[in-house]
């Protein structure tokens, strides 16, 4: 881990981090700042500042959307910073979360546990049993409530998997599948090869991967975190590939830092093959067997804070979509703020998170889009919550799923 009072030494306290900031501009506190949390944990690696629950508050509401860095011109690694400082907290949390994050790992770390749960999910929006529990008031006594709305209605499908192409000697890709994905977006994932298979690529899907790390890493568990890059590293190296595709661009943010946490060539030619599914579909050529069809419909497209800040990926959303014939595209309004979903914290956070989804939901409101895009599972899951509360009829879905739902058929 990155040591803590080298790093904060960089921040001059200039403030020019302070708009960028989304849990400032909503709390005004200074210690819900970039420099505030700096200065914070400074004084708790120097032993001047006890650890508490005050101090793992402040440090918790930090989204990590990483837009402080973009900012600072004295290059603070701020993500950095607040991951090591987390991980020095561990010990300051509940027990409470401690087994929710024992029971999270259980689906994060493991496939069938994953698979057991997305036909569990299946059934029970299927034959009723929502609607009961719902009414029951079960869920607010064990605190599901709010994850439990936060579920999409989940198509039937399956996970994708590797198939022998009808062509031999064809450009390989493998998919990363990620564990929140395999539950929630099978649609995109699906998606996704289809229209890779379509380019003319054999899509493998390696069955020995797992969870990117970033739920653990962010969450103050960087040794977990390790172990699960290691893993993916080796389920990657299995073959030779041309690219490794992720699809949700915060999965991607975090295997293409791979080679910051683990030295060795391995990490660096797994992170120098992977690609965002949007930025390598929009540098593909587009052949003839790749044709859409006509979309009459006004698509906004909203950017996670993964890509703009960490991937840098911001144009190639629109860049891709605009191959659908006569479809309007425009970007969101309030791209630059976090949305709030930021990983876990749409759940340990929710009030916060609610506020700052609000200028989103506002301009949906306003604009009335017929679709959102976006590249992110997690910002897809909060801002569709938001739309059902707010009843809106803005179908959300993840750039691929649109390209893939307008493709032609040959």
């Amino acid at each position: 881990m990155i040591d803590i009072l080298a790093a904060a030494d960089r921040c001059v306290k200039c403030g020019m981090c302070l708009p960028h900031c989304p849990t400032y501009v909503i709390t005004r506190n200074e210690a819900d700042s970039p420099r505030g949390r700096i200065s914070l944990m400074q004084a708790l690696q120097s032993g001047e500042l006890p650890s508490s629950n005050a101090l793992v508050h402040h440090l918790d509401a930090c989204l990590g959307c990483r837009a402080c860095e973009v900012a600072c011109p004295a290059a603070v690694p701020y993500g950095d910073l607040i991951d090591a400082a987390r991980a020095k907290l561990q010990r300051q949390r509940t027990r409470r979360s401690d087994t929710m994050r024992a029971l999270a790992d259980i689906f994060i770390q493991r496939r069938w546990p994953r698979r057991l749960a997305y036909w569990s999910l299946f059934l029970y929006q299927r034959f009723g049993t929502r609607k009961i529990v719902r009414s029951s008031g079960l869920l607010r006594l064990v605190g599901l409530e709010r994850a439990e709305f936060l579920l999409p209605r989940l198509a039937r499908a399956a996970v994708p998997r590797t198939k022998r192409p009808l062509e031999p000697n064809l450009p390989k890709i493998a998919l990363f599948t990620g564990c929140v994905a395999e539950i929630l977006d099978r649609t995109t994932l699906n998606a996704s090869q289809r229209v890779l298979t379509r380019l003319g690529y054999e899509t493998l899907v390696p069955s020995r991967q797992t969870c990117c790390g970033a739920l653990h890493l962010h969450n103050g568990l960087p040794d977990k975190a390790l172990s699960l890059m290691r893993q993916n590293i080796e389920a990657f190296d299995e073959r030779e590939i041309d690219a490794v595709i992720s699809t949700a661009s915060g999965c991607g943010a975090q295997l293409a830092e791979y080679p910051k946490y683990l030295q060795g060539e391995e990490s660096r030619r797994f992170a120098k093959r992977h690609q965002d599914i949007c930025q390598f579909l929009a540098e593909q050529d587009q052949p003839p067997r790749l044709s859409f069809k006509p979309l009459t419909a006004t698509v906004a497209v909203h950017l996670p804070c993964s890509l703009v800040h960490v991937l840098k990926q911001t144009p190639h959303i629109m860049k891709l979509l605009s191959r659908i014939p006569n479809v309007e595209l425009y970007e969101l309004g309030g791209n630059t703020r976090c949305c709030g979903a930021a990983g876990s914290y749409m759940l340990h956070q929710p009030q916060l998170a609610d506020e700052l989804l609000v200028d989103k939901i506002e301009h949906l409101k306003s604009e009335q889009p017929d679709i959102l895009v976006t590249s992110n599972i997690g910002c897809a899951l909060h801002i569709e919550a938001g739309v059902r509360r707010a009843g809106l009829s803005t179908r959300v879905m993840h750039p691929v799923t649109l390209l893939d739902q307008q493709l032609v058929d040959h």
